[in-house]
């Protein structure tokens, strides 16, 4: 599923769903994972959005270059994704490594968003220690080899004990992540700080995330929705990492509304 598209140098795969005179709504997937962690949300909202998902550098059917990347690089490949489709502003959303994504569209490319909803996510790495122990865990065991661990920080254990399928889906999307790919938005991830340029959000800001969320915590997102001034932050309980995931329909009222509230 998806098609190919040349845009900032790279090839990105993407999907475009829904009426093509509607508003455009952009989702940014995590790290490790695909357009298809998204699934959910284009169902829910594809017959009033125009909602265009896109594997990010490295990751599902993009192109993988040599690491390491940037938080800015990937920014460019979203812009420049938009360009190569003629789309001019829209509503962005973004889990984690897509709302670090985010947080950068909304400081310095405001004028191209609707929204934005950033999720799960936070504007500084306090131990980028952490990463190269993922990075060399990664390079050691191969993709397959951190998957376990990967979904267990990504969702509750309650979770987890349903069997849901979708966990399966989303251990595939680990497993098949390029090497590279995950080694260069490590890196990214690792030497990450956005402090300073949260300020310079004036987009209306939904930031949503779950209280369960051992990887980017509450206290992050607190840290978000205090230093973004029009920004309002909902906490989904149960929920780790992957809230869009684990509270589907609780995510996707509270995206619905803030886009409806947005959507001229």
């Amino acid at each position: 599923m998806g098609e190919i598209i040349q845009a900032n140098g790279i090839a990105i795969n993407y999907t475009l769903e829904g009426p093509a005179d509607s508003p455009v709504l952009m989702f940014s997937n995590s790290l490790a994972s695909n357009l298809h962690m998204w699934d959910g949300q284009a169902a829910a909202f594809s017959n009033e959005y125009r909602v265009l998902r896109a594997d990010t550098r490295g990751h599902g059917k993009t192109e993988a270059t040599s690491p390491p990347y940037s938080i800015q690089q990937l920014l460019e490949d979203a812009l420049g994704l938009l360009d190569a489709l003629n789309i001019e502003k829209v509503h962005f959303c973004g889990l984690s490594l897509g709302g670090m994504i985010g947080q950068r569209f909304g400081a310095f490319n405001g004028d191209r968003l609707l929204s934005l909803t950033i999720c799960d996510t936070t504007s500084q790495m306090r131990d980028p220690s952490i990463w190269d122990d993922r990075i060399r865990a990664a390079k050691e065991k191969g993709m397959g080899g951190i998957c376990s661990a990967t979904v267990s920080r990504w969702f509750t254990e309650a979770f987890v004990a349903t069997g849901n399928p979708i966990l399966d889906e989303i251990g595939e999307m680990i497993k098949t992540t390029k090497l590279d790919g995950f080694v260069g938005c490590c890196e990214a991830i690792k030497i990450m700080d956005q402090v300073d340029i949260l300020g310079d959000i004036k987009t209306p800001t939904l930031i949503i995330n779950g209280k369960q969320d051992m990887s980017t915590t509450v206290e992050a997102a607190q840290f978000l929705n205090d230093n973004i001034t029009d920004s309002r932050l909902l906490v989904l309980d149960p929920a780790a990492h992957m809230s869009n995931v684990e509270q589907a329909d609780a995510f996707n009222n509270a995206l619905r509304a803030h886009l409806d509230t947005n959507t001229a």
